[in-house]
């Protein structure tokens, strides 16, 4: 099962992070400890929403459109 998730900063909750993980509470843990790099200036996050995919190819292509202009509208409009 992949996650595509989409954390907020608590500290600037204006910036918002789109990853993909097959562990989200792992993962939250290590956006929180700072050891990913595009995370770590903005900590902590928290899970604004998440999606499970049984398929790992619909998982990343989900993920992919989140990171463009129209994903990120998409993002804003209904998560």
């Amino acid at each position: 099962m992949k996650y595509v998730y989409i954390l907020q900063s608590l500290s600037d909750p204006s910036r918002f992070y789109d990853g993909i993980t097959e562990d989200l509470k792992s993962r939250l843990k290590q956006h929180n400890a700072g050891e990913v790099l595009h995370t770590a200036k903005y900590k902590p996050w928290k899970i604004k929403n998440y999606l499970a995919f049984d398929y790992h190819k619909k998982a990343f292509a989900f993920e992919k459109y989140l990171k463009s202009g129209s994903g990120r509208a998409f993002a804003k409009r209904h998560f």
